[in-house]
């Protein structure tokens, strides 16, 4: 999914790799004193860990380049750090073992990068050694929930706070992507208002997504006649996207219009909102009618979307 950080965030980032990497001895892309690449060493590590690896397994872990990869392989057996015999499945492909010399290799490569580490941390106070290694715990469950598997996606109720979310959300989010002026803020500021003045139980309810706690979504179900309900302001934050956010927000829609007797439901959305669209028209909605208009500083083209429930 998209990373909706700031160029601060970004050159943060970039300048901790840059200081890690020199800290760490790899800027010349050789492991401490050892004559392995950073590359080698981790190939190495694998086979180390884990008997009879195929080529291609390690590769694809790895992220590493075929080519590169079969330089790093064709390497380690010349100097007998390795054996390598066809798969019997494909025998294009090889299944790779550390020989007894592979394995002494590592075990040296091993402890000389345990000792840097340990001379390194050697420098700090414990208490400075506790919060560095606390960090990195941190930095490694935040990257690596992102990569494993998508995060639950929770649907609750909104609650005091939520609106002033929402407004702020929706018109950040419009004028980032859209250039809308503030004449869309005020259209949902007064949106939320009235949802809260006249909040019926009975016919209405607003649902906000969240992700590990945090808001990143939200969508309205307000009445429109004693038949038809109205699917307001669905919105999903960038870092959400990909994750079934939209989807769910709408299904959960129509089910609450269900559940409250409505036979139909419509909403309006524009015709340049293409993700938004998307979701619509995979929930069932047909696009009735369309209206050119000039809102929000821009030129738009209205369009009404409608399903029976």
């Amino acid at each position: 999914m998209p990373f909706d950080g700031t160029d601060g965030q970004i050159a943060a980032v970039r300048a901790f790799n840059r200081f890690y990497t020199r800290k760490l001895g790899v800027l010349d892309q050789h492991l401490g004193n050892s004559p392995f690449s950073l590359s080698e060493a981790r190939v190495l590590y694998e086979l180390a860990h884990r008997d009879d690896l195929a080529a291609k397994e390690i590769g694809n872990e790895l992220s590493l380049d075929p080519g590169y990869l079969s330089r790093i392989v064709q390497s380690f057996d010349e100097k007998g750090l390795i054996t390598r015999r066809p798969l019997p499945a494909d025998r294009r492909q090889y299944q790779l073992s550390l020989t007894a010399k592979g394995r002494q290799t590592f075990a040296k490569l091993s402890l000389s990068s345990q000792n840097e580490v340990a001379a390194m941390l050697a420098q700090l106070s414990a208490g400075d050694a506790t919060r560095l290694t606390q960090a990195m715990a941190t930095i490694e469950a935040v990257l690596e929930q992102r990569q494993s598997q998508p995060a639950a996606v929770v649907l609750r109720s909104h609650r005091i706070g939520d609106m002033g979310w929402v407004i702020s959300r929706q018109a950040a989010a419009y004028a980032a992507d859209y250039n809308w002026d503030f004449s869309y803020e005020a259209l949902v500021a007064e949106i939320c208002a009235q949802f809260i003045r006249n909040y019926d139980a009975a016919r209405e309810h607003c649902w906000i997504a969240e992700v590990g706690g945090e808001p990143v979504g939200s969508i309205f179900l307000v009445k429109a006649t004693d038949e038809i309900a109205k699917l307001r302001l669905l919105q999903v934050e960038k870092k959400a996207r990909g994750l079934g956010v939209g989807r769910a927000l709408v299904e959960q829609c129509m089910q609450g219009a269900r559940e409250r007797g409505y036979r139909r439901m419509t909403l309006w959305t524009q015709s340049i909102l293409v993700a938004a669209r998307g979701i619509y028209q995979n929930a069932g909605f047909k696009l009735v009618a369309t209206e050119p208009h000039r809102s929000f500083g821009a030129d738009l083209v209205g369009e009404t979307w409608e399903r029976d429930l």
